[in-house]
């Protein structure tokens, strides 16, 4: 391998191995079949952790970037490389709405000039069980076939089992759909669903690639406002056929839905005859107060698609995710599955399914909620007085509210190495109160403690 890899200080390392790999393959400077050192040997000339390195190149395989075959080593993937131009005078073009539709900030790689790394939603990959997931991996036989488009049978079992247990959700293996992340969980249900040019109403300010998911798909996307108690009901459209909402853990204010607006969103949908989306966003990592009980719980009338996702809770890049299907949509969602993608990686699923069975899943998620409290509780009592926090007690980010635009004191902030968002580039709405949004998953807490007395 003839790229030269450089690590700067000690903060990140399996992230700086990563980033500088990728930069590598994506410029051409590793080519499809080049082969990369063993993970002991590249370990040894960088003087690291051999797990440190089994880290990048953990993640460059699963971004399709790097492919391991037994007893050959590690290479870069064909499938990984960057595409070829188009030829210019081409007549081809894209359907207009992707001219206007370009990856959230929210996510993906930052810079190396990133000291103090507050992005949205990046969970700390360094404190996951790698070694207990790689010897599951390491059990599974190949499947010689294509799956249930539903998902290994064990996986929606444990599943099944996990949200009903932590989450109070209600339902069976036969309601569960295992889809590739959350995004392809909307992505089946809006095809279920929507007609191009049906509406669809979002939280405003609210997750911005699933506002993006439908606007592609052709629906009108209706924003309808966010208050202390949750989306405000009596804002919605009558004629919208699908309402997506993060009732437990609002995305990106983090309110929780009050039970008065609970109660009012089930009756609009039964009046409406319209879906209801649950994301159950970041609520397994919550650090005060009762749980608050999901919609889905609540609902007697069928009318609720609980979505989740293992992204958060163990690897970004597993991609693996569910919905929880309403029985009149149970056969349509897993033939979308079908007509979509078939199936997810069936020996990942079956690797999950022991994961969660043997305890490991319930464990880890305890461990990461301590350390994501402490981070949650320093980094909201070191806000400086110019910011007032919007209470939260969950999940792995916080928003504050500035009286005025941020924006001077964010490109302050980034020149000096803070990775900070605005809410207004979180949320993509013109109407997005003036505030920052602080990630606190992929920041150590000495990364926070540092990084905080650059916020002013």
């Amino acid at each position: 391998m003839d790229v030269h890899i450089s690590l700067d200080g000690r903060r990140d390392l399996a992230g700086q191995i990563y980033r500088q790999l990728r930069a590598a393959i994506l410029d051409g400077r590793l080519r499809p079949e080049d082969a990369l050192p063993p993970t002991r040997e590249l370990a040894r000339h960088l003087s690291v952790a051999r797990n440190t390195v089994s880290v990048a190149y953990d993640r460059l395989m699963g971004e399709g970037h790097l492919t391991g075959r037994v007893g050959s080593g590690t290479f870069v993937s064909a499938a990984g490389a960057p595409a070829h131009t188009a030829t210019p005078g081409s007549a081809l073009r894209p359907k207009p709405i992707w001219d206007s539709i370009s990856p959230w900030p929210g996510r993906g790689t930052t810079s190396d000039r990133v000291r103090y790394d507050f992005r949205v939603g990046v969970p700390d990959t360094e404190l996951f069980p790698h070694e207990s997931w790689r010897r599951l991996l390491a059990r599974e036989e190949p499947v010689h076939g294509y799956g249930n488009p539903a998902g290994h049978a064990g996986l929606r079992e444990a599943i099944a089992r996990h949200i009903g247990v932590s989450r109070a959700v209600r339902t069976g293996p036969g309601d569960i759909v295992v889809t590739s992340g959350i995004q392809q969980a909307l992505d089946l249900i809006c095809r279920v669903m929507l007609e191009p040019g049906d509406r669809i109403a979002v939280e405003d300010p609210g997750y911005p690639p699933a506002q993006l998911l439908f606007r592609s798909l052709g629906a009108e996307v209706v924003r309808v406002p966010v208050d202390e108690e949750g989306l405000c009901v009596d804002a919605l459209p009558d004629d919208a056929r699908v309402v997506y909402v993060t009732p437990s853990h609002q995305f990106p204010l983090g309110v929780s839905m009050s039970l008065r607006r609970r109660t009012a969103l089930l009756d609009w949908a039964r009046r409406n005859r319209a879906l209801i989306i649950e994301d159950d966003y970041d609520t397994e990592f919550r650090y005060g107060g009762r749980p608050i009980e999901p919609l889905q719980n609540l609902d007697s009338s069928g009318h609720v698609v609980y979505v989740g996702s293992f992204s958060k809770v163990m690897l970004p890049s597993l991609r693996i995710g569910f919905l929880v299907a309403p029985a009149p949509l149970r056969q349509a969602l897993r033939a979308a599955k079908y007509v979509s993608d078939w199936a997810a990686p069936m020996a990942a699923q079956a690797a999950l399914a022991r994961f969660i069975d043997e305890g490991l899943l319930a464990r880890h998620i305890r461990r990461m909620r301590r350390e994501y409290q402490a981070r949650h509780e320093l980094l909201t009592t070191t806000l400086p007085g110019w910011l007032t926090l919007v209470p939260c007690s969950a999940g792995l980010h916080v928003t504050a509210l500035a009286d005025e635009d941020p924006a001077p004191a964010v490109a302050r902030m980034r020149a000096a190495g803070v990775g900070i968002m605005t809410l207004a580039e979180c949320a993509r709405s013109s109407s997005a109160r003036p505030g920052l949004v602080f990630g606190y998953g992929a920041i150590a807490i000495d990364g926070i403690a540092e990084g905080m007395k650059l916020v002013r």
